[in-house]
């Protein structure tokens, strides 16, 4: 019980922080936000388990409300009756490793299902409108805390020879796009390969290019991963996994 107290302490404290920041009109510099961007594998499709439950009093998300909660799983909600597990709360875990003095504000965006041609500005997904969405929630949330990088993961959409020769140049300028919207030109960013059971792959030795062509920007690996079973989606221990490898990543390209 005093456990459970103490947690539920510390979470109120945590939101308090939030709320004081956006009263102040300053953004609080130890709160670090991310934003989530991508398809179906970056919202999560892995079956939730009881460590889904769990929360961490350092670890908030955007719900869709626009309002910074304790995170759970799914942390998406794009599609409700599919959102599952992804890398976002791995990522978070990972990224508070030896950081007593800072909070996670992850910032979920991601539509399953979304080919990269939809992440520009006025396109529309269904009823959505991905990238001008990703933006708005973003700038929300950058009332209360201060962006500190992007993850991306998508390209099952566009796995096929003939999507694939456009989509290096769809991602560097999807890349630039935020950097501008965002006014940081060196704003981390890190994208993910695709699962190698994702049918013949053409999509990651494309998305492997983009280091090679823009600075602060790094892939994460899939080998070793697996799927849950529809040679599609991570399933829960491997989005979990993807999260902490996502984390690293950032952190190399925060040090620069």
């Amino acid at each position: 019980m005093k456990r459970i107290l103490a947690i539920a302490a510390c979470i109120t404290s945590c939101l308090v922080a939030f709320d004081s920041a956006a009263q102040s009109g300053k953004p609080d510099s130890s709160i670090h936000l991310y934003l989530l961007v991508g398809q179906s594998n970056m919202a999560g499709r892995g079956k939730p388990d009881a460590q889904s439950r769990l929360t961490n009093a350092k670890i908030l998300m955007l719900d869709s409300t626009n309002n910074l909660v304790p995170a759970t799983d799914p942390v998406h909600f794009d599609k409700p009756k599919m959102a599952g597990v992804g890398p976002a709360i791995g990522f978070a875990n990972e990224m508070l490793r030896e950081e007593n003095n800072i909070s996670i504000g992850l910032i979920p965006c991601a539509w399953g299902g979304s080919p990269v041609e939809v992440w520009k500005p006025g396109a529309a997904y269904f009823s959505a409108h991905p990238y001008d969405d990703a933006i708005r929630r973003t700038k929300i949330a950058m009332q209360k805390g201060v962006l500190k990088g992007i993850l991306w993961h998508q390209g099952e959409a566009d796995n096929d020879s003939i999507r694939s020769k456009k989509y290096l140049n769809e991602l560097v300028l999807l890349v630039q796009r935020f950097r501008k919207d965002f006014s940081n030109e060196q704003l981390p960013f890190v994208a993910g390969e695709v699962g190698y059971f994702n049918k013949r792959n053409f999509i990651n030795a494309i998305i492997n290019q983009l280091p090679n062509q823009l600075p602060y920007t790094s892939v994460v690996a899939a080998d070793g991963l697996t799927d849950k079973g529809d040679h599609l989606h991570f399933d829960t221990p491997s989005a979990r996994e993807l999260g902490k490898r996502y984390a690293r990543a950032m952190k190399q390209l925060q040090k620069k």
